[in-house]
């Protein structure tokens, strides 16, 4: 029975039909859905892990306990993951391993635009990149075989339109393989120096061994065209607007293994065509492996390696016919990104910015700080970045740093790669003063649980991780919390943590407003007679808040009665 899948569901569902029986991932967008939808079969074990270095390290163990293993995280998480990730490569598995990246190709909802295809030649680690959801059910199954069989990790790199665009696929039964039995071997698996000098020709011996069998995969797959002009290699979405914008015109080799990819085949399917064409996105890698055969290829000099392509783009680029577009005759104003109605972030944003300090920020929704009119974060850079950074910033600063600057970060952020940074402020003596913001959940990438919420990933009570309490573990003496909603003890607590010469924790502490246990008093009124416009209650950036006919006015279906505006209003017109 065939169905539509997004990308990431149909993952999850080869994963389930492989006999995958242990997940562990972090969440990502847009990877995060993989493991939401493994999570609800009930013959996985799955888990959120703290972090994803944590996760693949959890994935390893259980193949090497004979479990068919998988964790997924974005392509930032990648970097943090990279340490066990190239050591992996040299142990090899037990039972299968693989790992599922997802790029942001565009940077819909990422810090930058990395190409992950680097890590697998790096690492010296097969890669998969599907093109659709028939082919990510696809092959995440045949990813745990190639495990198996070649004695290493497998990749799977999905980007943002393949995990999160339907197409149809043809779900099958599951398949569980025979748990492997764990035996010792200390040469394949403590890489101390002299075990992974003799581990590491075993790698390479591997890689051409995936090479050729890269140059007989049908995934790797030549599709005829009727015009011999030019031929174009390519993979992952771009094959896809390739085939919507020339059909069979042109002559194709798709690519779904993208490391280690063919020579021969590549060199062949070169020789039957006038030109070679390389249509890939971001850098070119496609390309250089070309260069590198010695074949004379055209690509970036068409295509940017920035952001996506398009099938008009590609269709141009290719000397294709572009039809004209319409458009609207007027123009859409900009709806730039902003916190929910009734965050609980919103007030401290507006404290520290009236406070005029430093503030270095931190992966989450509450980037968001950073946007007018708040304008209130001077820097965001990677998970746990804030804490560490902020240590630096006073350490290296001019005596007066530590009363004028302070660090943000969100609960799961702060699980994920904070307390270390912390554990660097006390044991090295930094008057820093970090503010978690605690809404209780892990926002950003669809509120998902963290290790201080209290539920797992199957929303099962489980162990909660007391910020507090982790606090003062770690050396820190002044810990406080504070209700965010209330911004006089805000802004008093900020101050306070600030004039001390020792380091300190705020923990600002509210749920997020969209969480469907938290209960809200409902909108507030605005009184137009009372308005002096002001316009004070507009520099929260509340979205529920705007000016009509010179007069504060609120949209009841979006305000929440938090109450954060009525703070800003020196004349009574809300409440």
């Amino acid at each position: 029975m065939k169905a539509l899948m997004l990308g990431n569901e149909a993952v999850a569902r080869g994963l389930y039909e492989a006999g995958c029986s242990f997940v562990s991932s972090y969440p990502g967008t847009p990877s995060t859905e993989i493991t939401e939808c493994a999570a609800k079969y009930e013959e996985l074990y799955a888990e959120w892990a703290p972090n994803e270095k944590v996760a693949l390290e959890a994935a390893f163990g259980a193949s090497l306990a004979g479990k068919r293993s998988f964790c997924a995280m974005k392509h930032v998480g990648l970097n943090v993951a990279a340490d066990p990730l190239f050591t992996i490569s040299y142990t090899g598995v037990n039972a299968g391993l693989v790992i599922g990246v997802a790029d942001d190709a565009g940077m819909h909802s990422s810090q930058n635009e990395q190409d992950s295809r680097h890590y697998a030649q790096a690492a010296k680690i097969p890669m998969l990149e599907p093109s659709d959801s028939a082919e990510a059910l696809r092959f995440a199954k045949l990813a745990y075989e190639l495990s198996e069989e070649y004695d290493t990790a497998v990749l799977i790199k999905m980007c943002t339109r393949v995990s999160h665009s339907q197409s149809v696929v043809e779900p099958g039964e599951r398949m569980l393989p025979e748990q492997k039995k764990y035996e010792k071997s200390p040469g394949k698996y403590i890489m101390m120096p002299a075990n992974a000098k003799r581990r590491h020709p075993v790698v390479e011996a591997r890689t051409k061994a995936l090479t050729a069998w890269a140059e007989r995969a049908e995934i790797n797959r030549i599709e005829e065209g009727s015009d011999m002009s030019q031929g174009i290699i390519t993979s992952s979405t771009c094959y896809q607007y390739v085939k919507e914008a020339f059909g069979d015109t042109y002559p194709v080799l798709k690519l779904g293994m993208i490391w280690p990819m063919p020579e021969q085949k590549i060199i062949d399917f070169a020789a039957s065509v006038d030109r070679l064409v390389v249509v890939e996105e971001l850098d070119g890698f496609i390309e250089a492996h070309c260069r590198n055969l010695g074949l004379s290829v055209v690509g970036k000099e068409l295509f940017s390696n920035i952001g996506e392509l398009s099938q008009n783009l590609v269709k141009e680029k290719l000397g294709g016919a572009v039809q004209a577009g319409t458009c609207l005759e007027e123009d859409i104003p900009a709806r730039p990104p902003v916190m929910c109605a009734g965050c609980p972030h919103r007030s401290i944003f507006y404290v520290l910015k009236k406070l005029n300090l430093t503030v270095l920020g931190d992966i989450g929704c509450y980037t968001l700080g950073a946007v007018p009119p708040l304008s209130a974060i001077d820097t965001t850079i990677c998970m746990g970045a804030s804490v560490s950074g902020l240590h630096g910033f006073v350490k290296a600063g001019d005596g007066e740093s530590a009363g004028k600057s302070v660090a943000v970060i969100g609960d799961s952020t702060f699980i994920h790669s904070g307390v270390t940074g912390l554990i660097n402020i006390a044991y090295n003596e930094s008057d820093a003063t970090v503010i978690v913001l605690d809404n209780s959940i892990t926002g950003m990438t669809g509120h998902q649980q963290n290790p201080t919420t209290g539920y797992n990933l199957k929303g099962e009570p489980c162990t909660k991780i007391d910020l507090e309490s982790l606090c003062h573990a770690v050396g820190i003496r002044r810990v406080r919390v504070v209700d965010p909603y209330d911004m006089e003890v805000c802004r008093a607590a900020v101050e306070e943590e600030l004039a001390v010469k020792e380091p300190s924790v705020i923990i600002s502490r509210r749920p997020c407003a969209l969480l469907k246990y938290v209960k809200h008093p409902g909108p507030i009124c605005s009184d137009p007679e009372k308005c002096k416009g002001c316009k004070a209650c507009m520099n929260i950036g509340c979205p529920a808040i705007s000016m009509v006919d010179g007069k504060a006015t609120i949209d009841a279906t979006l305000c929440v009665g938090c109450g954060v505006c009525e703070q800003l209003c020196k004349f009574g017109a809300l409440g």
